[in-house]
Order: C-alpha cells, then structure tokens, then sequence
C-alpha cells in the first residue's frame, strides 16, 4: 500500500522541517511506501526552501488562497498520482506522526476515512473558544448528519481515493463538508484517538476570540443551509407566515367585536410577512433543486 502524506503549509519555516523529519523518522520503520507533499500556500518565508531540502515534493501557490484552496490542490495532487491512501497533517507539528500509522491501518482494513479525534486522545493545549467552537461544530454536525463525530474539524485524517473523489466547494469548512458527504455516500468513517501537542508560538488562526465565535456560528448556518436548504429555507419562511397569521386573526378579532376595519401598519406588516415567508419557501425549494441536479 503506497500512502501519500501532505502538508498544507504557509509560513512554517520554524516547524515544517520538524514535521517531515518526525514523519520521515516513523514511517521508515513502517511497511508503507511513502512520500511527503508540501502544498505552500504562498509563503513568504523559507517554507518551501526547506521543505525542498527535507526531499518533500512541493506545490506552490503564488499567493495565499487559504486552508480550503490548499486542501483542493492536495486532493488533486493525491488522485494524480499512483497512491492509495492520502494523509493530510498540519504543518505546526501539533499532531504526532507516530499516529500515522494507526490512521492508515484503519484505511487498509476497509475503512474509507478515518479522523484524528483530539478529545478522545488528549489536547495539551488549546484555547478555550476554539475547543468550544470544535464542540459547539460537532454537535451540530452530528445532528445535521444523523451521525455522531466527536471532533469533525480536525486536521489529522487518513482517506482512499473513493473519499478523495468526493467533491469539495466550501471556501470555509471544507473538513465538515468532507464529513457530511462521507456519511450522505454512506462511506465507512472511523475516529481513532490522536494526541495534539500545544503549539509554539502564537496561532495564526486564533487572534481574536470573539471574531472566531462569530465565524463559527456563521458557519454553522453556511453548513445547515447548503445541506438541507428545504428545511433551513422551510422553518423560516414558516416562522414569517405563522406571525403574519396571528396578526392576521388579531386583526380579524377587532373587526369582529369592534367593527372597526383597517389598521395599515398591522395590516401591512400582515402581509409583508406572508409575501415574505411564501418567496423564502420558494427560495427553499429552489435551493434544494439545485443541490440535487
């Protein structure tokens, strides 16, 4: 079994030669034929000189694209090639390579992706708002899914070529939406416990923790909209109807015991939600045509 490890990388001159050497180190003394990839996502700094020089095949963005577009271009770095199983690791050296191995094993006996999942197998560090947004992301996707995942945004996962053709268009969770179409494919997914080390230095991810509650959420409703546009469009465009309803009958009720007829804004507010609630119904069947065709 021939296994591809990649490495998104951007600015990683302080830990990328780590990362391969450790990796280097561990799969040496593994059956698994090998190679590193280094996906450079446009850095400015000597990433890829020494990525090079570690022996790491290179790709380089010339600009930064982000962690999604990085993901794209490894994924099809990965189907070009000749290999079986792809490995995709960060390149902060928060994950241990020793945990390779075991992803990989649980590829070779049939499963299609296997996850790195850090809250069964140990966080040395990790802010508070991130480890609650992870929580907070794989709650929401288990229940979106009807499938629990204990930590769907980790980083450290192992995968066949079947779960590399499964196509990916999000610019901001391409690793939930992995998951979500694994499971829609009805593909095998397995989580082992991985260790994650405390990273050395300041996150680039992580700056403002109030912005990353924020995003999060907004992810969340980027996730739930794309998977079930009906019923995120649907509960809504309900919602606007069941209120125009009630003001309805309100004013239904005062021509009846006042006799008294009009009440413009009621009255316009009244139908504003019924106009609105039918076209974000509308909107909801509309995107639910375009997510099957």
């Amino acid at each position: 079994m021939k296994v591809l490890i990649s490495i998104p990388a951007y600015n990683e001159e302080k830990s990328i030669g780590a990362v391969i050497d450790e990796i280097n180190s561990v799969m040496k003394k593994t059956k698994y034929q090998y190679a590193i990839a280094v996906i450079d996502d446009g850095s400015k700094d000597k990433t890829v000189e020494i990525a090079t020089q570690r022996g790491a095949q290179v790709v380089v963005h010339p600009i930064n694209q982000g962690l999604a577009e990085a993901f794209r271009t490894e994924i099809k770095n990965f189907l070009g090639s000749k290999y079986d199983v792809f490995v995709h690791i960060d390149a902060d050296g928060q994950y241990k390579a020793e945990d390779i191995p075991r992803l990989v094993e649980e590829v070779n006996k049939g499963y299609d992706l296997v996850l790195g999942d850090r809250f069964s197998g140990g966080i040395e560090e990790m802010p508070f708002m991130k480890k609650l947004g992870n929580r907070v992301f794989s709650k929401v996707i288990s229940e979106i899914v009807k499938y629990k995942v204990n930590d769907c945004q980790t980083g450290f996962r192992a995968f066949n070529r079947k779960t590399a053709q499964l196509p990916i268009h999000s610019t901001h969770t391409y690793t939930q939406e992995q998951i979500i179409k694994a499971v829609k494919e009805k593909l095998k997914i397995k989580e082992i416990p991985t260790y994650f080390r405390r990273r050395d230095g300041e996150s680039r991810l992580l700056k403002n923790p109030f912005e990353y509650a924020f995003r999060a959420w907004v992810n969340i409703l980027r996730i739930y909209r794309d998977y079930d546009p009906m019923k995120f469009f649907g509960r809504i465009g309900i919602t606007l109807l069941i209120f125009g309803f009630v003001i309805g009958l309100y004013l239904l009720y005062l021509f009846i015991t006042t006799g008294k007829v009009g009440h413009l804004p009621l009255t316009l507010l009244t139908v504003m939600l019924f106009v609105m609630g039918i076209q974000i119904i509308i909107f909801g069947f509309m995107a639910d045509m375009k997510k099957e065709s």
